[in-house]
Order: C-alpha cells, then sequence, then structure tokens
C-alpha cells in the first residue's frame, strides 16, 4: 500500500502518531495533579514539523514528492519538562489548561482521522 499512498495520507498518519503522543502527556499530567513535585510533560510537533515542509519547498511553488516525503520522515515531537510551578507541592500542573488542551487536542485528532479514514475509503473505491 505503500506505493499508493500520497504525501498527503502520510502527513495525516504522522500527525495522528504526534497528536496521540501528545495526548498521552496531557493524560499523564492530568493523572499526576496531586503528586508532589511533579513537572507535567508539555509536547511540541507543530513548529518542526512546518518547518521541515519549508525546508523541503525551499522557496519553490512545489517541492518534489520525494523531498516531500523525507520532510514528514524527518519531522520529530519535542517533550519537555515544565519546571515553573506556583503551587506549595512543587506541582507544576494547570488543570484546567490541561483539560482545555486535551479536549482541543481530541478534536484535532478525530479531524485528522475522520479526513485518513475518508481518504482511504476513497482509495477502496477507486480500487473497485
Amino acid at each position: 500500500m505503500n506505493s499508493i499512498t500520497n504525501n498527503s495520507m502520510r502527513m495525516m498518519e504522522r500527525s495522528m502518531e504526534f497528536l496521540w503522543t501528545k495526548q498521552v502527556a496531557m493524560l499523564d499530567n492530568i493523572a499526576n495533579v496531586e503528586t508532589p513535585n511533579y513537572k507535567p510533560k508539555l509536547v511540541t510537533f507543530e513548529e518542526n514539523f512546518q518547518a521541515q515542509l519549508e525546508a523541503a519547498d525551499h522557496g519553490r511553488n512545489r517541492a518534489s514528492k520525494s523531498s516531500m516525503r523525507q520532510a514528514i520522515e524527518d519531522a520529530s515531537v519535542s517533550i519537555e519538562e515544565i519546571g515553573e510551578t506556583t503551587r506549595r507541592d512543587e506541582n507544576g500542573v494547570n488543570l484546567t489548561e490541561q483539560m482545555t488542551e486535551l479536549v482541543r487536542n481530541a478534536y484535532q485528532l478525530q479531524y485528522v482521522y475522520q479526513s485518513l479514514t475518508s481518504d482511504i475509503s476513497a482509495l477502496r473505491t477507486a480500487i473497485g
């Protein structure tokens, strides 16, 4: 199926991987909201993903399929511990912020999943 899938589908797959990693980190943060000295994890990938795609484009209108594919594969996730805290127990989890971000991330994950399944369905229809 690799030869059939295009960069758009692979980008959606990678986005789902990144979003899932972010979801797991936020769930860990929420689960540790009462753990003293817990440093919440912050997962970022959007900036790196965008930078990889822009680098592959090199300012041209169209980047080659192989350079775009490589950019998609080279994009990485960054997981950092946030050291700032205002709580007495030195726990840095802001529950409201985590819950809000969790919902936003879940919607993003759902949107990418629906787009990917729609593309796969269209492929199946085309194949017959």
